[in-house]
């Protein structure tokens, strides 16, 4: 009987179909196998059987009972005078189940050692190759186990003893205690993923990038625990998503010493009337506009940015449906180049994204390196992200797309992932707010963000908005309400003004408090002494301006 099924999952996931599942491979067609042969004079009688059975496997809960009760089998039958043999095995190469597993054994090697078994007449035995000092390690990960420490005495020895560990840190100086606790967390990430140094794993990149699972984070978990003393739930590896991360956890644990970046909040009181400064501006707009000094030429030149629309978007709108009567406007050209790499999203992932979310990437990033501050130094600090956004409609094109984005489409089109996006990325713990006032949005974004630096909320705020019109629906229903001007053009306070134009754009802006932005020695490019917010109220329709209101917000 060599029947089996495999349904893997943590403790918590197991429900009785799955498990059933499992069971009737193995356990069932045994059962049926074991009835109809009581009356057949049997030479032998045969159960592939699984080391998962008798050793046990991370995440084979049902897999490892099915094939106990194989073992279960024999053993009965032999106290029913019944022939029998069931053999746990590890796992072969070439095909089967394990087949590709590191320690697989050869087929030929596999089957001297079942003839071997029924030469002796076995009833139960396990045949696996295995590597002793790595199992041990493992097993005991989670809790001391006598029998194993007995039988496999130097393997388990040999395991970090956390007490040594502690003590060989406290005589550290401060750097080398850091070194030392993330050389221990990469070393225990390498023995997990089977790499053979610790140099393969990256100290900032994220489990989840590396290949961890749910069943190798509880591995590492265990490790982490023996090699520490360190109690630690299974969830850590996603409390801590990098090494270093985790690292400066086990160390607070360890020590009571944080990371530097994770302690850093305002010490300075605050002062109400402290203006807001900037200190960082990135962006992007019509016009080839790709930094804060072509905007400034932009203006200074007159240049007219009211383009034709992207021949990449596939709009024909002239006198087309829904009685467009314009075809330009102000665009971003460029809206679809993105380097999903450079920011660790994969490209199927990235075609799901909103062009938004990639470009505020894009500024953000940018804004950080224009205002002389490492990205990597803000992580874990209390630094906010305020985005004003005023639609989200690539959602309509994505959703239809031949390219399957199942999985990343949720995020790649939610409001709120483009602030949250901000701060996954840059690992910014300050708050994250997406504020959509129509119009106002960025500027609305920036009264909150502002609001937040005063409060304490946050050190630093990254501030502004984005639009991208993915679909021509703007164009469409606004021709409708006859509200487009003829040109795609605005002419604010002029005779000639017949209606809107749109445009797209995003940009971003670095805040910090002014006393902040000095004591910290950075360039401040402009202040904000004030801001403020108010609506029309019952005015004069729901999307009519309000002269009084807005004199009154001034």
């Amino acid at each position: 009987h060599a029947a089996g099924v495999l349904d893997d999952g943590v403790l918590e996931s197991l429900t009785p179909e799955r498990i059933r599942e499992v069971m009737r491979a193995k356990v069932a067609g045994a059962r049926y196998l074991d009835e109809l042969t009581r009356d057949a004079d049997l030479d032998a009688f045969v159960l592939f059987s699984s080391a998962a059975g008798t050793v046990g496997n991370a995440g084979q809960g049902s897999y490892a009972a099915a094939n106990a009760a194989l073992d279960g089998l024999a053993w009965r039958r032999r106290a029913e005078g019944l022939v029998a043999t069931s053999v746990a095995w590890g796992a072969w190469a070439d095909s089967g189940m394990g087949a590709g597993h590191a320690r697989a054994m050869a087929p030929p090697l596999a089957l001297a050692a079942l003839q071997g078994a029924l030469d002796d007449d076995e009833t139960a035995l396990m045949v696996a190759d295995i590597d002793w000092e790595h199992f041990a390690s493992r097993f005991v990960g989670a809790r001391p186990n006598p029998l194993l420490g007995e039988l496999l005495g130097d393997a388990v020895r040999r395991a970090p003893a956390a007490d040594e560990f502690v003590d060989r840190l406290r005589g550290l100086p401060s750097v080398e205690r850091e070194r030392a606790v993330l050389e221990l967390v990469r070393g225990q990430v390498a023995a997990v993923l089977g790499h053979a140094t610790p140099a393969a794993i990256d100290p900032a990149a994220t489990f989840q990038s590396a290949g961890f699972d749910s069943l190798t984070a509880i591995e590492l978990r265990n490790r982490l625990m023996a090699a520490t003393g360190v109690q630690a739930p299974a969830s850590v590896v996603f409390d801590y998503p990098t090494p270093e991360l985790l690292a400066g956890h086990l160390r607070e644990q360890l020590l009571g010493v944080g990371s530097a970046a994770l302690s850093a909040t305002a010490a300075t009181a605050l002062v109400d009337d402290d203006p807001i400064a900037i200190i960082g501006m990135s962006c992007r707009f019509p016009g080839g506009v790709d930094s804060p000094e072509a905007l400034w030429q932009l203006l200074e030149s007159g240049t007219d940015a009211i383009s034709a629309f992207p021949l990449d978007r596939g709009w024909d709108l002239v006198g087309g449906a829904g009685g467009a009567s314009v075809g330009a406007g102000g665009f971003l050209y460029t809206a679809a180049d993105f380097d999903p790499a450079f920011f660790g999203i994969s490209p199927r992932e990235a075609v799901a994204m909103d062009p938004q979310q990639r470009l505020l990437l894009e500024v953000s990033w940018e804004v950080f390196e224009r205002a002389g501050i490492a990205v990597d130094a803000l992580r874990g600090s209390s630094t906010g992200v305020f985005v004003g956004t005023n639609g989200q409609d690539y959602a309509a094109l994505v959703g239809n797309a031949p390219q399957r984005t199942d999985g990343h489409l949720a995020t790649g089109s939610a409001a709120s992932v483009a602030s949250g996006r901000l701060s996954y990325t840059f690992g910014l713990e300050g708050p994250a707010v997406t504020v959509d006032t129509a119009c106002s949005s960025s500027l609305v974004a920036m009264h909150l963000a502002a609001q937040a630096l005063r409060a304490g909320e946050c050190g630093m705020a990254l501030a502004g908005g984005a639009t991208v019109m993915a679909t021509s629906t703007a164009f469409a229903e606004f021709s409708r309400q006859g509200a487009l001007a003829s040109d795609g053009r605005c002419k604010a306070f002029a005779a000639a003004a017949d209606g809107t134009g749109w445009g797209e754009g995003v940009g971003i802006l670095l805040l910090e408090r002014l006393s902040d932005a000095e004591r910290n020695g950075h360039r401040v490019l402009a202040v904000m002494r004030g801001s403020a917010v108010n609506q029309d109220g019952a005015s004069n329709g729901l999307t009519a301006p309000n002269g009084p209101s807005q004199q009154r917000v001034i």
